[in-house]
């Protein structure tokens, strides 16, 4: 499959691409390339392989939701930069 000039110049007008003149034989090159290679792909036999929607076979590990011991305002603010009342000081970020 040999990929000319003008169908590069119209797949970069599609992508809102600017190719260089001096690029333009390299990327046709590489471009045909590619579809070459997808081309192969085509003809990979694939009648008894089933539909996957990934690779791998995960599965989600739920566990249940259990209340614990909770580490209280004291103790969260123990090591924080500054505080006030058991709470956290932050600077401001929102602009007035």
């Amino acid at each position: 499959m040999t990929i000319s000039k003008d169908e590069v110049l119209y797949v970069a007008h599609l992508a809102r691409l600017e190719i260089p003149p001096d690029e333009m034989e390299g990327l046709a090159s590489q471009i045909d390339d590619i579809l070459s290679y997808v081309a192969t792909l085509k003809e990979a036999d694939t009648n008894n392989v089933d539909p996957t929607a990934q690779s791998l076979s995960l599965v989600n590990r739920f566990r249940e939701d259990v209340v614990g011991d909770t580490l209280g305002s004291e103790k969260a603010v123990e090591n924080c930069h500054d505080n006030y009342d058991g709470m956290f000081v932050v600077p401001k970020v929102v602009k007035s």
